[in-house]
């Protein structure tokens, strides 16, 4: 007898979790996007015997009902605790954690993807800079697991082979090394990218490179609000927020911005945008196609242009003292034949700036 009271209370028992999580899901208001996966959600789907018949009406509504499941967030990251404390799982998504860093397995190596990026980059030369005056340098930008996937066992692509075939294809550029000048204390916990507070170094290393470096009287300000960057939301596991900072100087300060995009003047750095869906594009508006920055205060002319991913957003400001103009272009969003209704080559120091990341994929480079 007293069995099947249990029996009866268990099933009663789930009967009304199930009841209440059906009453919770259909009552509840839809989110209209998810802040820690950095995407909007499927919203309820409109009914029509069209889309009924054509299966396209329970296609959306499964998506709908996944993305607004009561408690969401909470049950993933639930499911991140019990897979990687209990389960011993190494990684979710990819994407592991060592020494309470968010990093992502790049792995392998892909050769392809690398020489369609170096083609890209010829292919500019060649049709803009082969008969001018202009000086050539490289920038590679390593990622995290450059630094702890060896020492933590995860897999990592064979950097030391892609460093090599990045000097055999680019022969033409003088190579700035600043992969010594990095350690992960560099980059985010919860974002892929480095903090721009931490790159003086690396930008006096580049300007001096290039003949350019110019003492700066910089100050590091930081914002109130917390950041949590992009692997937040990628993998359920628990992260601890950044401190997201900046660097500024009365150059930075009286500098201009223009964006060819958006056909706008904007500043260095967006205020409001570090309080949006991603925080790391207050650093001159994020990923770009083609924008330009004018400093006043520059004591000779010289020009810089960039060829960059998203992580030039953040160093190119602290480049700004030894030149009237630095352009950034991302060639991800621009093809290279529309440059010449921008820019002129002719004596202009010319860097392309890449991580390892983007090059591994270098099918993203038009």
């Amino acid at each position: 007898m007293m069995a099947e009271k249990k029996n009866k209370a268990v099933i009663w028992g789930i009967l009304l979790y199930f009841l209440g999580f059906s009453l919770w899901a259909w009552t509840g208001r839809a989110k209209e996007e998810s802040v820690t996966e950095r995407r909007k959600l499927q919203q309820l789907p409109e009914w029509s015997i069209e889309t009924v018949v054509s299966g396209e009406f329970m296609q959306d509504f499964e998506a709908y009902a996944l993305d607004q499941f009561p408690a969401r967030d909470r049950l993933r990251q639930i499911k991140g605790y019990v897979s990687h404390y209990l389960y011993g799982q190494k990684d979710d998504h990819g994407i592991y954690i060592a020494d309470g860093y968010a990093v992502k397995m790049e792995y392998p190596l892909n050769q392809e993807g690398v020489i369609r990026a170096t083609e890209r980059f010829q292919y500019v030369y060649d049709t803009y800079m082969a008969e001018t005056d202009v000086k050539l340098y490289f920038c590679l930008i390593p990622d995290k697991n450059y630094f702890l996937a060896e020492q933590t066992g995860h897999l990592s692509m064979d950097y030391p082979a892609l460093f090599t075939l990045l000097e055999e294809k680019i022969s033409k550029m003088k190579h700035i090394d600043i992969a010594d000048l990095l350690e992960i204390e560099d980059y985010y916990r919860t974002d892929i990218h480095w903090k721009q507070e931490r790159l003086l170094d690396v930008a006096e290393k580049i300007t001096t490179a290039m003949g350019r470096f110019k003492q700066a009287d910089y100050e590091i300000k930081m914002l109130s609000q917390p950041f949590y960057g992009v692997y937040t939301g990628q993998t359920s596991l628990p992260l601890e927020a950044d401190e997201l900072k900046y660097v500024t100087s009365s150059t930075l300060e009286q500098s201009t911005v223009y964006d060819f995009e958006n056909q706008r003047s904007m500043a260095i750095y967006d205020k409001e945008k570090a309080k949006g869906r991603d925080p790391y594009e207050m650093f001159l508006s994020g990923s770009l196609s083609l924008i330009q920055i004018k400093n006043p205060l520059a004591s000779a002319k010289g020009e810089l242009v960039i060829f960059r991913d998203s992580f030039g957003s953040s160093l190119a400001p602290l480049l700004v003292e030894g030149y009237s103009m630095v352009t950034l272009v991302d060639l991800r969003y621009i093809h290279p034949d529309l440059l010449g209704r921008y820019l002129t080559f002719d004596k202009q120091d010319v860097l392309f700036l890449y991580s390892t990341s983007v090059l591994n994929q270098g099918e993203t480079i038009k």
